[in-house]
């Protein structure tokens, strides 16, 4: 079961879980340094800026900011093709609407590309992930409001020159189909009670693959060499019985998620999904000329995050932290936050997205979140973890193999341990790299190599080939 020459095995991370620093370097305010703590039990609040007595556990994340160069070595010790990382959009314009960005912030990520370059490891990066300069929400309400796209396109243009000849993958917004779940997560905005809050995830969701597809005409134009992606959550998902009424709610609750796909791939919306805006009563700003820009935008291949499966019911709610697209499985077992573990849901994930679109995949988020314990011998034998990622890759190898589905590459989310986006713990772990930080942000932050780290070696040096572990 082998993979292409040039396989782009790797890891990833998001500039706001992991750099810190959130007031450094002329770094504006993000809508990611307004989120609080939180736990399996208790949601992080997202606050009106910072205030005094709350908790914020990105705003010293794991200090990748000072220490990129150790984690970096790290990376190409494992053999990392790739990594995939964001660049903090108020880095480089604080306040987000600024006409010239901040020199400091630009002239980080040119070392820390630099840095990589230096190993081999190519950039792959995130314009938008999970952050907006919070100075766009105050001013402006964030993506409901056109100029947003306007923001967007200077501030992709601005990084798109920057780093031509530095990095050739990239991707507009992270999992830009979440807006439909926790939009305060993705845009920053905050639904009231009185206001119809699909219309307005929609509308948000509009602007956001507007400001894409401009993004995409003026990357290619910069560097017809670049190969620009967009990124969903893929919601691997099964009707709950063979009922035909949970075959259509399956059906439905997949063309929510085909929407963002479809507009940003094929660069138009259809039919079905406008007639489901039109029976819904979805008044929505769109018009001849977003359609022309959205048809000549389209992204070079898709990135996507695959964590779990779910299910889908007409007369069954979904339950259980974890499975925010619906609900339980039965026959699978979940993680300690439950997420429900399917290896078998990626290869159905990769096949549904080929064969619907013809276009390069990328998995970019996969992982499992655990409790680590430092063993009696100082290692973590994170075991567990190994055979997560292990099945994952079978299945993926089977994709490709014997469906013949077009896989670009693979970067396991949170290479090094992060703080989690869900909760903002850092004890929910995924990384092959330890870091000795403890959920009040106690401890010295120092590196360690887990028992997984080397297995990860191992699997990158044979070419995905040897998925054995002692």
């Amino acid at each position: 079961m082998k993979f292409k020459e040039g396989f782009l095995w790797g890891g990833a991370v998001a500039a706001n879980q992991c750099e810190g620093a959130y007031n450094v370097g002329g770094k504006g305010l993000s809508t990611a340094d307004c989120l609080t703590a939180g736990s399996l039990h208790k949601k992080r609040v997202y606050t009106d800026g910072v205030v005094e007595g709350e908790y914020y556990p990105n705003h010293n994340g794991i200090d990748f900011y000072h220490r990129y160069k150790e984690d970096i070595a790290l990376f190409a010790e494992m053999g990392f093709k790739c990594f995939r990382t964001s660049i903090a959009w108020s880095r480089i314009f604080p306040n987000g609407d600024e006409l010239e960005p901040n020199e400091e912030g630009l002239q980080f990520y040119d070392n820390l590309f630099d840095e990589c370059l230096k190993y081999g490891i190519e950039p792959v990066v995130t314009l938008s992930h999970y952050e907006t300069p919070y100075g766009l929400v105050k001013k402006y309400g964030s993506w409901r409001n056109r100029k947003m796209i306007e923001f967007f396109e200077r501030y992709a243009t601005t990084v798109f020159e920057r780093y031509k000849n530095k990095v050739k993958y990239w991707l507009t917004f992270n999992e830009i189909n979440s807006v439909l779940i926790f939009p305060h997560i993705p845009t920053g905005i905050r639904l009231q009670e009185n206001e119809n809050q699909e219309e307005v995830c929609y509308q948000a969701a509009h602007y956001q693959m507007v400001a894409s597809a401009k993004a995409v005409m003026a990357g290619h134009s910069i560097n017809p060499n670049f190969k620009i992606g967009m990124m969903m959550i893929f919601p691997a998902t099964y009707a709950l019985t063979c009922q035909p009424q949970d075959q259509i709610a399956l059906m439905e609750a997949m063309d929510k998620q085909y929407l963002f796909s479809d507009v940003q791939v094929r660069g138009y919306y259809t039919s079905k999904i406008k007639k489901y805006f039109e029976r819904k009563g979805l008044q929505l700003d769109i018009t001849k000329e977003d359609e022309e820009v959205l048809k000549n935008g389209c992204v070079d291949y898709i990135g996507f995050s695959y964590y779990d499966s779910h299910t889908a019911s007409a007369t069954e709610k979904s339950e259980g932290s974890g499975n925010f697209f619906g609900g339980k499985n039965p026959y699978l077992q979940a993680s300690e936050w439950g997420w429900t573990i399917d290896a078998v849901g990626l290869r159905l994930a990769l096949n549904q997205l080929y064969d619907r679109y013809q276009v390069p995949l990328f998995i970019v988020e996969n992982g499992l979140g655990a409790i680590d314990t430092i063993g009696e011998d100082g290692m973590i034998h994170d075991h567990y973890r190994i055979d997560y990622l292990k099945k994952h890759i079978e299945q993926m190898a089977i994709a490709i193999n014997e469906d013949g589905v077009d896989l670009m590459g693979y970067t396991p989310w949170g290479c090094v341990d992060l703080i989690s986006m869900s909760t903002g713990e850092i004890k929910k772990r995924y990384g092959f790299i330890y870091v000795d930080c403890d959920i009040h942000g106690n401890g010295t932050l120092n590196r360690s190599r887990k028992e997984s780290f080397y297995w990860y070696q191992q699997v990158i040096q044979t070419n995905g080939e040897n998925l054995d572990w002692k």
